[in-house]
């Protein structure tokens, strides 16, 4: 209950029909919203304070069983296939009417808050949740308004309405199957159900912002972490989940921006208000930052604890690899607030390489930066998607094509415009395997990884010789501070120079097949950057 009465709460409800729940627990705060969970059974709290919950079923996102309504704002513009699934309007409001009816007479947790740290594209967004947990998670992960914005709030320009229990029936509701996250343009709507999942509700949001920043505004919209330096130098980290996004951002020499979603417009803005961090294998020496930050008001989820105690074991994937912290983004102690900076100066593409042919860090020129965006390499990563449970090579155009509802060519044009006109250093920096491929390599150790990104930040690699990779013609350092020399040039590595030659024309060839799909609408400059397969010896 707050100062605006029960009555006004039901009421401001009734717009998406829920006036008939039984009772909206409206901006509570995070000390009240754990109480909740903890009365609730929806977690407990750890020996450092955070709490720990599980997500259930599912201990990721459902790609399959993400739509987006199929309608007049979205028929001609959404690049429609495996990513984005057509779902009927009058099947979206069948589902809604039902879910509806599922959350009459039971409580709802509602949180206001929004996305994008620039006010020239603050998008509002009220959250109605049936768990207290995933309500605290939408505290931690948006951006929060102040109580004077919240008393003198005015309509939310999107809603997300969250009700884990609510399982669909593939037969009267047209879903894959009974879990679903559902997008709607016109409703301006996300539905979730089926799933207690909370990536699903800051990825719904961040689908809606990739449509609605480059489609009207001409911002391109990044599936990126990003940083920035005492003297105003900002870095932007593309990669999937798991390539080192949220570690390698989490520099305690430079501001953090944000971790996983930004936009590029007149400045460089921070989505969210929060991070979700991967904590599989977690520790303080390695990730210090991330570490501390896992407090009271935090959440960990899916994780187990040592035996007997509230203590969380970080090395135990019995549940799954896709353990995860949610937290505000000021449990960073140099998290920038506001989450917004200026014109970037280098761009580092991040790639889990299982086949371990890419170097550890290469510069490209523009035509292999787009190439190299577009394709987005990478391994998924055990546990970040259902079913995936050790590295898999993938293309992901942008890094992030589970995200994005336009064609990648829209955001490619978009990037290469920006970076064309701020001059960015662009940097393909391989956080996965050397010496071998997935099974026989190892993991690049994570110190290289900084020391070489450090190295590319302070312009300490503008002083150094280069050579040019024989397949994918990327330039690769022969020296970098703090790091072996041995490591820079990925064939040196293997012990066997013919397999690794006959591997990376194995990529090589994955590449130019994945690219063909692109190849239609990409420039000269772009074509030209693909990598070359060397003639067998």
């Amino acid at each position: 209950m707050n100062e605006f009465g029960f009555k006004a709460e039901k009421a401001s409800l009734a717009s998406i029909g829920l006036q008939h729940v039984a009772a909206a627990h409206w901006n509570l705060s995070p000390a009240e919203l754990v109480e909740e969970c903890i009365i609730r059974g929806e977690g407990q709290l750890t020996d450092t304070g955070a709490l720990a919950a599980d997500t259930g079923e599912f201990t990721g996102r459902s790609p399959k069983d993400r739509f987006v309504v199929k309608d007049a704002i979205t028929a001609d513009s959404v690049w429609w296939g495996d990513v984005n699934i057509p779902f009927a309007p009058e099947k979206f409001d069948s589902l809604l009417a039902r879910m509806q009816a599922y959350l009459a007479g039971r409580e709802v947790f509602v949180k206001d808050s929004y996305a994008c740290a620039d006010p020239k594209y603050r998008l509002n967004i009220r959250v109605v949740t049936e768990l207290a947990y995933s309500n605290l998670f939408c505290h931690n992960l948006f951006l929060r308004p102040t109580a004077e914005e919240i008393k003198d709030t005015i309509d939310p320009d999107w809603y997300i309405v969250c009700a884990p229990g609510f399982k669909a029936d593939p037969l009267i509701d047209g879903t894959r199957q009974h879990n679903f996250a559902i997008l709607n343009f016109t409703r301006k709507m996300i539905l979730i159900g089926g799933t207690g999942y909370t990536g699903e509700m800051k990825k719904g949001i961040f689908g809606v912002l990739n449509f609605l920043l480059p489609h009207y505004h001409n911002t391109l919209s990044m599936h990126c972490s990003a940083n920035v330096g005492d003297a105003g130098d900002v870095a932007i980290f593309f990669g999937l989940s798991g390539t080192g996004k949220t570690t390698l951002s989490a520099d305690p020499h430079r501001g953090l921006i944000g971790d996983d979603e930004h936009g590029w417009g007149d400045s460089i803005f921070n989505f969210e208000g929060g991070c979700y961090a991967k904590c599989i294998n977690l520790s303080a020496e390695k990730e210090p930052e991330i570490w501390n930050a896992i407090k009271f008001g935090s959440i960990v989820e899916n994780i187990e604890f040592h035996p007997g105690t509230t203590a969380v074991d970080y090395d135990n994937g019995n549940k799954t690899e896709n353990t995860r912290c949610a937290y505000p983004i000021n449990f960073i102690e140099n998290a920038v607030e506001p989450s917004v900076a200026g014109m970037p100066k280098n761009i580092f593409f991040l790639t889990a390489d299982a086949f371990g042919v890419l170097p550890p860090i290469s510069k490209l020129t523009p035509g292999q930066a787009m190439y190299h965006f577009i394709s987005g390499y990478t391994a998924k990563v055990a546990g970040t998607e259902v079913g995936v449970t050790e590295p898999q090579t993938t293309f992901s155009a942008c890094f992030g094509k589970a995200f994005m509802p336009l064609h990648p060519t829209k955001y490619a044009d978009l990037l290469g415009k920006k970076m064309r006109e701020n001059n960015v250093n662009v940097w393909l920096v391989n956080t996965g395997w050397t010496g071998g491929p997935y099974g026989v390599g190892e993991r690049m150790k994570l110190k290289y990884t900084r020391a070489m990104i450090t190295a590319a930040l302070e312009g300490d690699l503008a002083q150094v010789n280069f050579d040019t990779h024989p397949v994918f013609g990327v330039q690769l350092p022969q020296t970098c501070p703090n790091v072996p020399a041995e490591i820079l040039n990925p064939r040196n590595t293997w012990a066997d120079k013919a397999a690794y030659d006959a591997k990376a024309n194995q990529l090589a060839e994955a590449f130019l097949k994945n690219f063909q799909q692109y190849s239609e609408g990409a420039s000269e400059e772009i074509l030209a950057a693909a990598p070359k397969v060397m003639a067998k010896a």
